[in-house]
């Protein structure tokens, strides 16, 4: 597999990879998720005692959890994560604590609603000068010079890279940048789980790295449940094609510098 790949997988199976990418994709716990009141027992006594991760854990067990939180797929999918994320235990553990358990017991007895949009949280990270390089507008980025990072909406990309990079994809791009003269097209996903619309958001990851029609180095910037070892059709896919450049937001400024 490509070696960025299996750079974040290693780390994502070993360490604090969602403490860390609270950095990128900083969610904010909402909605409401209902639970079975055949444990409600056990929660309480965990509450009660202050037992942190066996509370989460209990949760965890339950069809919903009692807040919406991007992190939580991932910790359903591995268990194992919880003992290698303290802070990601710890701020679930912190907004459970703030809601009380009256606030628990109603929230998880109503039904969960709708995803909030977490796509513009890379942008607004990237815009942090956190890859080092210089941010330029959609005006000044064609004529700068060295390293730069176009800041632009996704429709501004795709125009830029329709006219400037021979790109026909109808969707627009994530990340423009150019480092060592060389353009750099990507998507960057952040896939809480398996199935249904995150399926589709990693299709058109993958659709980017097989246009071969495109004048630029393409990455696929994925982060989330696809890390976690396993027979998933996500996890398979990204082990299988050492030619393509599939990586976490928490590598990238290391890919970058390297071309």
């Amino acid at each position: 597999m490509n070696h960025f790949t299996k750079l974040i997988i290693e780390f994502a199976n070993q360490r604090n990879y969602l403490d860390e990418l609270f950095r990128v994709y900083p969610t904010i716990p909402e909605d409401i998720r209902e639970i079975d009141e055949r444990v409600w027992k056990r929660v309480v006594e965990a509450y009660n005692k202050g037992e942190m991760e066996k509370l989460i854990n209990i949760l965890l067990s339950l069809d919903l959890f009692p807040i919406k939180d991007s992190y939580v797929a991932y910790l359903r999918r591995d268990p194992s994560a919880i003992e290698r994320n303290p802070r990601t235990v710890q701020r679930l553990y912190g907004r459970l604590r703030e809601m009380g358990l009256d606030k628990i017991w109603d929230r998880v007895t109503e039904p969960k609603e709708t995803n909030r949009q977490i796509g513009p949280m890379f942008k607004r990270w990237v815009q942090k000068g956190v890859l080092g390089a210089s941010i330029h507008s959609i005006d000044a980025f064609p004529s700068s010079t060295g390293d730069a990072i176009l800041d632009a909406t996704d429709a501004q990309m795709m125009i830029f890279a329709q006219e400037h990079l021979n790109y026909t994809g109808e969707k627009g791009l994530d990340f423009i940048a150019r480092f060592n003269n060389k353009y750099v097209a990507g998507e960057a996903k952040f896939l809480t789980d398996f199935g249904g619309h995150q399926n589709a958001q990693f299709n058109d990851a993958m659709a980017l790295l097989e246009n071969r029609d495109i004048k630029a180095v393409t990455i696929a910037i994925l982060d989330g449940v696809l890390y976690i070892k396993g027979r998933n059709k996500m996890h398979r896919a990204i082990t299988k094609n050492p030619n393509y450049n599939i990586m976490s937001a928490l590598v990238l400024r290391e890919f970058l510098y390297q071309l």
